[in-house]
């Protein structure tokens, strides 16, 4: 089946369908990754986005049960160069293509994936849309120009749970911390290394209130990932103001960026965001430099918080952004990256033990 996508700018670039048919709308980005696929495609941080991988070559090991990130794929569509007609690998349950249509998720291949990319580096993410069904350049690039984009789209609510709910896959060794999780549209990997950690889990919905969260005797709250503008969030970041000093707050992504509203701080939007597995991150407290993660088209002003009370402790790399900031006396730290990773290196995982030893050193005081 043929398929066409069109950039608001009118851009257009014709391929084949190997998803769903229809028309799908949302934000082009561009991720870097070169495997990880299906974990990309099934974190809810790309909800509103249309996804396009870098690497030419998608689909070669197939999907399985064990590497979704959520309980569903949340991206609008897909864009890749060459989707393989051939998965080989011994743990997979599905064809790609299969899966992208079980999941009503459009997807185009035989895309200039570099040309497309260049053309978001020059002009920023752009509203783009992804159709098989109709093929009138004029019309397809007038309805993403008239779509609603990310900036101020609550789209948290799109991905959070309904109710709140234990997360416990398999026994936990150990007296460990209880951790309640705000979700936000959180990636399964980050509670699967708070297990690791032999934390006890409950996930909250992100309405959640203050008093709720408190309610259920957690030793710390993790603010997860998600989709879209943090500023059109204001209830989390209303919760976060509430809990801010009460009780022990590591901010992940989407996380990051609510508690550095809730801070006093500012959000903007990138140009064309972090997407992707190979990101140079610093931490200016040791001086060491970590490949990490990262998934957001958002950031923190650096500017905006006040330094007498923020320690600013990751600064990424490639542009300067703010990845990473701890409260000088209150038990409280975030960082814009996934230290959880999934696709992506593993070097940032020890930042749950310090989670961890600030829940210890928490309850240590309280007593």
């Amino acid at each position: 089946m043929k398929a066409i996508l069109v950039l608001e700018d009118g851009t257009v670039f014709k391929g084949n369908s190997f998803g769903a048919s229809g028309e799908a709308l949302g934000e082009i980005v561009f991720n870097t990754s070169m495997a990880g696929y299906q974990e990309i495609i099934t974190d809810p941080s790309y909800k509103g986005q249309l996804v396009m991988m870098t690497y030419p070559l998608i689909g070669n090991y197939g999907v399985n049960r064990e590497d979704g990130e959520s309980r569903c794929p949340f991206l609008e569509g897909f864009v890749v160069k060459e989707y393989s007609k051939i998965a080989s690998n011994w743990r997979k349950k599905q064809e790609l293509g299969e899966y992208l249509k079980e999941n009503n998720i459009l997807a185009i291949e035989g895309v200039d994936t570099r040309a497309l990319t260049l053309n978001i580096r020059e002009k920023g993410a752009l509203k783009a849309i992804i159709s098989t069904i109709n093929f009138d350049q004029s019309v397809l690039a007038h309805k993403a120009r008239i779509s609603p984009g990310l900036v101020g789209v609550d789209l948290v609510q799109a991905v959070t749970v309904s109710k709140k709910y234990i997360y416990s896959p398999y026994p936990v060794k150990g007296a460990g911390f209880k951790v309640a999780v705000l979700d936000c549209g959180v990636k399964y990997n980050i509670l699967r290394e708070l297990l690791r950690y032999q934390c006890k889990i409950i996930v909250m919905p992100a309405q959640a209130s203050a008093k709720e969260i408190l309610a259920v005797r957690a030793d710390g709250v993790l603010l997860s990932n998600g989709p879209g503008d943090p500023a059109a969030v204001g209830y989390v970041v209303k919760t976060v103001a509430e809990l801010i000093g009460r009780i022990p707050i590591f901010g992940i992504c989407l996380g990051h960026q609510m508690l550095g509203l809730a801070l006093g701080g500012r959000t903007y939007k990138l140009k064309f965001g972090h997407h992707g597995a190979n990101h140079p991150v610093k931490d200016l407290r040791t001086g060491k430099v970590y490949i990490t993660s990262q998934n957001h088209g958002f950031c923190v002003d650096i500017d905006s918080l006040p330094k007498k009370d923020i320690q600013l402790t990751h600064i990424n790399l490639n542009d300067g952004t703010l990845e990473g900031l701890r409260h000088r006396k209150l038990p409280v730290f975030s960082v814009q990256f996934h230290p959880e990773a999934a696709p992506g290196p593993h070097e940032a995982e020890y930042l749950f033990g310090e989670f961890v030893e600030l829940m210890r050193k928490f309850k240590k005081l309280k007593r």
